[in-house]
């Protein structure tokens, strides 16, 4: 006598969350809601299927617009790492001039005092997504992370290009808000 094995409902709604977010427009992220819509069950149950995914060892990023894949490698383009110093009224504008250049700024990081590296996954590739990012730190009366060390932060950015990743860099250097 065989024995199938079968899948769970919960392990075929896990298994078409992971074809989503794989799929996903250049990474965009994809939010609880809109999963749970697709799926017909509730925001939480989407939140503890990642849970589950991630203890499964799949690299799921929560971002402020919701779940992205962490793509392992960079599909060509040119990751770079800059330090960066501004006041928290530049940080739009320092943010437009990164995505401006063609970037993508993956995470902001403070290196803090008692609780070593902080991080904050940001995934901004456009205005709009700046334009998201900011409404939503205005609306929550947040301040930055960079406010925790006196405006000094570090910015993962993918960039398509090394020229792109250049000129992103320059661009910053000419507005100062590089931190020497």
């Amino acid at each position: 006598m065989k024995v199938r094995a079968t899948s769970s409902p919960g392990d075929d709604r896990r298994s078409a969350i992971l074809s989503r977010l794989r799929t996903a427009d250049h990474g965009t992220p994809v939010s609880a809601a809109a999963l749970a819509d697709a799926h017909g069950v509730s925001r939480q149950i989407i939140v503890g299927d990642i849970a589950l995914l991630r203890s499964a060892g799949h690299p799921i990023d929560a971002t402020p617009r919701g779940y992205v894949l962490r793509r392992t490698e960079t599909g060509g383009g040119h990751l770079m790492t800059l330090i960066c110093r501004h006041t928290a009224e530049q940080m739009v504008d320092e943010l437009n001039t990164l995505v401006d250049c063609g970037c993508t700024v993956l995470d902001v990081a403070v290196e803090h005092p008692v609780y070593g590296t902080l991080t904050g996954e940001l995934r901004l590739s456009s205005r709009w997504d700046v334009q998201v990012f900011a409404e939503k730190v205005a609306a929550a009366d947040a301040l930055p992370l960079s406010a925790l060390t006196e405006g000094v932060h570090v910015h993962a950015i993918l960039a398509p290009t090394e020229a792109q990743a250049e000129a992103a860099r320059r661009a910053m250097e000419e507005k100062g808000y590089l931190w020497k």
